[in-house]
């Protein structure tokens, strides 16, 4: 499914809804943006099967706040065990774009430099969240492509603050279903989700529009004498 996928472009992608009947189908909403763009190599952009994450607001008591240091770490260590874990890291395979539903949980960083970089060892290459990003700097730097509601970055650590509520079931993220193996295509102009079952009908299409897209571009690229580059190179 990711190579009949390679290449194609949000917008390609959202064109191909279209012939298929489903015009602004599956289109986040457009906060949800890149956190860094890589211009020359387009290395911010990816396609991905979604593995989704669901992170609620905790309901649960935090701790006192008048204990001693090392009380605060096994609490910390604690929730980070049982209440807001990682379990699913075992299931992540090679494509996955990790799908993050966490809108709700206020200023709480579920994805940060170390976690996010554990996913691309397992094969995720890349993030889609609503939110709840921190150490931005590191991830930029570490080349993994984010993409997020940069207004609802979160700051804080998730214990005492959030919970893992499930994984691998329906999220909803940018006001779009999203469902455990839907494709998501990412680039300059956000994410669209496809729905599996109706994925490779849309990729035949999309493709259809990249290759007029392209040879239109291309007769433009010879007449303004701009050397061709990998936009419009037809593969």
């Amino acid at each position: 499914m990711i190579k009949l996928y390679a290449g194609l472009r949000v917008a390609d992608v959202s064109d191909g809804m279209d012939m298929l009947g489903m015009p602004d189908v599956g289109l986040m909403d457009p906060k949800i943006a890149p956190l860094w763009k890589d211009i020359e190599g387009f290395k911010h952009q990816f396609v991905g099967i979604a593995f989704t994450v669901r992170y609620v607001p905790t309901t649960r008591r935090p701790h006192p706040g008048n204990v001693s240091r090392d009380d605060y770490k096994h609490w910390r260590d604690m929730w980070y065990t049982n209440v807001s874990a990682e379990p699913f890291i075992k299931d992540i395979k090679e494509g996955h774009v990790i799908v993050i539903d966490n809108a709700n949980d206020g200023d709480t960083g579920s994805t940060g430099s170390n976690n996010s970089m554990i996913w691309k060892s397992k094969g995720a290459i890349g993030i889609v969240s609503a939110g709840g990003v921190r150490d931005t700097d590191e991830v930029i730097k570490q080349g993994i492509p984010v993409y997020m509601n940069y207004e609802k970055r979160g700051r804080g650590i998730r214990p005492g603050r959030n919970e893992l509520d499930s994984y691998n079931e329906p999220v909803v993220v940018g006001g779009v279903y999203v469902r455990p193996g839907d494709v998501i295509v990412a680039d300059g102009d956000g994410v669209i989700v496809v729905p599996r079952d109706i994925a490779i009908d849309v990729a035949d299409a999309a493709r259809e529009e990249l290759l007029i897209d392209k040879e239109q571009r291309r007769k433009l690229y010879k007449e303004l004498g701009i050397p061709y580059d990998f936009t419009v190179e037809n593969k």
